[in-house]
């Protein structure tokens, strides 16, 4: 089932504060028992342009240590169809044993903007929808944490901070030719389709709300803190042999 985190709808000011601090405190602190034990885990942030995933990255990445954290952006790569299987190139991101890996936008882009934009063949969607979820089934068995959130945003939020972000000279990807509204029919479907298909009980999707930026961020670190709390060991790990006294 899908599941809609807004535990913090009425946070603001200080108190939000308090919560975000708290949050990271958290998911620091969980994350030395996955150092410890060599725990592998990636989170993966879905959304449409405009739905608040940056600030919640930006926030996300202050909780851990950057030396066992890795980001991937994932944008339309031509050169994809000469290098092997599409999902050859998140196979190369996969983090090492102890690291977290987040994917900015991630493997299901080819299930959603690339199949609205033509970029995927209507007949091959669900042999990808198989790929991934026999994907992800690897990373569990393999022990991996998975964490999926999508943002989900309306599209008149979403077109005030496109506009906002036109006025940049800096920002001129915010007016690329591959943009698509949040409520287009064509994406709606396929994010219908995504979610029946791969919303599953080993790696189940998040929905964060978007129309906030903060709310949005703070839920984040909700569902990462949480999913981290469950996830990792709590005890340290055992010596193989005991220590040797010179």
């Amino acid at each position: 089932m899908v599941e809609t985190h807004s535990r913090f709808a009425g946070s603001g000011g200080s108190d939000a504060r308090g919560e975000l601090d708290a949050l990271c405190a958290c998911i620091a602190e969980r994350q030395l028992p996955q150092i410890a034990h060599g725990r592998r885990a990636i989170v993966v942030l879905e959304g449409p342009e405009g739905a608040s995933k940056k600030h919640a990255l930006r926030l996300l990445v202050r909780a851990f240590d950057p030396c066992h954290l890795s980001v991937h952006a994932t944008g339309f790569d031509r050169r994809e169809a000469t290098e092997g299987h599409w999902l050859a190139r998140f196979w190369r991101q996969l983090p090492p044993a102890g690291n977290t890996a987040v994917f900015f936008r991630s493997w299901y882009r080819r299930a959603l903007e690339d199949r609205v934009l033509g970029r995927t063949a209507g007949d091959s969607v669900p042999r990808v929808f198989d790929e991934i979820n026999e994907f992800e089934a690897q990373q569990r068995d393999y022990g991996t944490l998975l964490v999926k959130l999508y943002f989900d945003v309306s599209a008149d939020v979403q077109e005030r901070r496109l506009a906002k972000r036109r006025q940049s000279p800096w920002r001129t990807r915010a007016a690329a030719d591959d943009f698509i509204r949040a409520d287009d029919p064509a994406y709606q479907h396929a994010l219908a389709e995504l979610r029946a298909n791969t919303d599953t009980r080993w790696s189940p999707w998040r929905t964060i709300d978007g129309d906030d930026e903060d709310r949005a961020a703070l839920a984040t670190l909700e569902v990462v803190a949480e999913a981290w709390t469950k996830a990792m060991p709590a005890e340290p790990p055992k010596l193989v042999s005991p220590p040797r006294v010179a």
